[in-house]
C-alpha cells in the first residue's frame, strides 16, 4: 500500500465522518426517571451490556486498526498482515474475536481467506473515533 492509496482513504473516512458527524450531532440521549418501569430498566441494561461488549471488541489497537483497514473493503488474511505488519497468528486471533462478536464475515477462496465488515455498527463506530481523534490533525 503506498503513501498516495493510506492518503485517498483517509480522505474517505474524512467526507464520510463529516456527514455522520452532522447525523451525530442531532441524536438525543435517553433521559433516565425514577418512574421508569422494570421492563424499560432491563431493556437499558440489556442494551448496555451489548454496548459493552462491542466496544471491548473495539478496544484492542490490533482490532481497531483491522476494521479501519476492512473498512475500505474485503482483505485477505495474507494483506491484513502486511498493513498490520503483524504475524499471521496475531491477525487470526484478532478476527477471530472480531468474528465472534459479529463485526466480520469471511469467505473462502481456495485456501486464501477473505475478510470484509459484516456490522454496519462497526463502520459507523470507526467513522466518529475518526472524527474524534484523527480528523483534525489533517490538511
Amino acid at each position: 500500500m503506498t503513501v498516495s492509496n493510506i492518503i485517498d482513504i483517509v480522505r474517505r473516512g474524512q467526507q464520510d465522518a463529516a456527514q455522520n458527524s452532522d447525523k451525530a450531532k442531532t441524536m438525543a440521549l435517553p433521559e433516565l426517571h425514577p418512574s421508569m418501569s422494570d421492563d424499560e430498566l432491563d431493556g437499558m441494561m440489556k442494551n448496555a451490556r451489548e454496548a459493552t461488549n462491542f466496544m471491548k471488541a473495539l478496544a484492542h489497537e490490533g482490532r481497531l486498526m483491522t476494521l479501519c483497514y476492512l473498512s475500505t473493503g474485503e482483505k485477505s488474511v495474507t494483506e491484513l498482515e502486511e498493513l498490520l505488519s503483524s504475524r499471521q497468528a496475531a491477525v487470526s486471533q484478532q478476527l477471530t474475536r472480531l468474528r465472534l462478536e459479529g463485526l466480520v464475515d469471511f469467505r473462502r477462496d481456495g485456501k486464501t481467506i477473505y475478510y470484509r465488515l459484516a456490522d454496519d455498527r462497526a463502520r459507523q463506530m470507526l467513522e466518529m473515533v475518526y472524527a474524534m481523534f484523527c480528523a483534525d490533525g489533517e490538511d
